[in-house]
This record gives structure tokens, sequence and C-alpha cells, in this order.
């Protein structure tokens, strides 16, 4: 049996913050759990356990391999030596967009976005919908099932509606001023198929979608930072004064519930940031447990 490959190819799982164990296989009686969490940061966090007891008896005493694990944007390989001190694995996968396959040119496209030097193609029209439904993103509200309907470009934003107005029937069109990551992430959270925003990615795309009168996006982010977020409440207070998110502002200045936190604020980099505004609420929810 020395030298002999085994191969096994798993089914395709959904991964969120409650999944486990994804599967159990046995192949040449070699057994593999195999499971995973995505976590607040969209980073996967995959393990595997072996169990061949059976080999062992027979002499043997050692495999070498590999792992690999795919989704729609991006595949990992990961090397495995598997001996009777080394039963598990565990590798972390981050779901990186593939920003030149999600707008590549297709049939179902009409224009081109010049940005930074690269291209994007997209759909201007609003005759087409695209529907999800919010637990694939969230999967934290398990009991709460909300659908939600995205239409292209030109109804998300007025920016696009006037651009694509003014621009007639031109083909290319050149987005000035901004990176491609940039504004290809803006777009993956709406079209083609809708990406969620992160806490690495919120302070992007909140600035994207202001720059680009995205409200949609907006209220996504408003959504995740409500809800799944480690961003700290300073932080937190200052982006929903700066991006007009009326529900976070209310939900960070009603948690301002005690001198310490308040002290906290008022030291912070962010205060300074806040509207006047913003400031007076903050002082009257203050004067409320004074």
């Amino acid at each position: 049996m020395s030298g002999e490959a085994i191969e096994y190819k798993s089914g395709t799982h959904q991964v969120n913050i409650y999944t486990t164990v994804l599967e159990i296989s046995v192949n040449k009686w070699i057994t593999c759990a195999w499971g995973g969490t995505m976590d607040k940061y969209a980073v996967m966090h995959f393990k595997w356990k072996f169990d061949w007891d059976k080999l062992k008896n027979q002499g043997i005493d050692k495999f070498t391999g590999h792992i690999t694990v795919s989704n729609s944007f991006n595949t990992m390989k990961i090397d495995v030596k598997l001996t009777e001190h080394n039963l598990v694995f565990i590798a972390q996968f981050e779901c990186h967009n593939n920003y030149n396959n999600m707008f590549a040119p297709s049939d179902q496209n009409d224009t081109i976005l010049v940005v930074d030097g690269q291209k994007l193609h997209v759909n201007k029209t609003v005759s087409k919908l695209v529907k999800f439904d919010v637990r694939a993103y969230i999967n934290f509200l398990p009991k709460t099932r909300l659908n939600m309907c995205f239409q292209f470009l030109s109804y998300h934003s007025e920016y696009f509606r006037a651009l694509f107005s003014s621009k007639g029937q031109v083909n290319e069109i050149p987005i000035d001023g901004v990176f491609f990551e940039d504004f290809a992430l803006l777009l993956s959270t709406f079209y083609p198929n809708p990406v969620f925003p992160t806490d690495k990615t919120v302070e992007t795309l909140l600035e994207m979608a202001s720059c680009f009168e995205v409200s949609s996006v907006i209220n996504i982010i408003e959504y995740h930072l409500m809800n799944n977020s480690r961003i700290s409440s300073e932080k937190m207070l200052w982006m929903a004064d700066k991006y007009v998110m009326p529900k976070l502002l209310e939900m960070c200045i009603r948690e301002l519930n005690t001198l310490e936190k308040a002290k906290k604020l008022k030291q912070s980099d962010e205060y300074e940031n806040l509207s006047d505004g913003t400031k007076a609420k903050v002082l009257d929810r203050i004067m409320d447990f004074i």
C-alpha cells in the first residue's frame, strides 16, 4: 500500500458561525471529520481530524498529501503530513473577491466603467432584479428571514443615473479619482451577486457609498455595525454621525450610559470630529444619568 494515492472530494457546504462538523468521510480505512465556522470578519476557520487506527495496525506510519479548499473567489492548498502525533489540521480561509471575474464581459452587460486604468463590465439598466436572503449574510439571526431586492446601478445611485443619462450610448465611461479595488468593492455589495461588508471594509465602503450616492450600501453597513461589528463604540458613533446612519447613532448614544463611557468618548480622537448636533445629543444623554 506504500505510495498508493488516496483521493476524496467532499460535497459543497455553507459555512456560518453556527456550523461545526460539516462532513464525516471514510476512504481506504481512513476516517476524516471536518468542519468549519465563519467569524464576523468573513474569515473561515476549518479543522480536519483524522482517524487511521486500522492502517496503523498494518504497519503504515505516515501519510503525506494536501487538502484543497475553494469557494467562488479563492482557492487554498494545505500541505498535510499525517502521523500518530499529528492527527488534526487547522487552517484559516479568507473570502477574497476576484473582481476581474466578477466584472468580466458577458451578454448581460451593456456598459464599461474604466477605473484606475482597469475595466469593469456592468449593466446600467433597471430592468433586472437581484434577490437575496439576508440570512446568507448575517447567519447571526437564524429566526429572522428578510428578503431584499436590489436593482442595478442606475437604480441604486443618483450619481450613476445622472452619469448614464448624460453619456447616452457611450460604451466606455471613465470614473476618475478612485482606486479600482475600492470602486469594485462598492459595486460588489449589490452587483451582480451581493458580497457583504466586514469590519475591515466598512470605512472604505462608507466613503465610496457617500461619494457615489449609494444609500442602499450605507443601509447594509448600518445593519452590520448595529448587529455584527466589533468596532469600538467611539468610532462607531463617529461613523454614524459622518455618514448619516440615524439608527446606529441612536443606539450608540443610548449605550452611552455611564460617566466612564462618557469620559472615554471625550478623550477619543473621534470626539473632536463629531458634528455640533451629535455633541449636543451626547451632552443631553450624559445629563440623563448625572
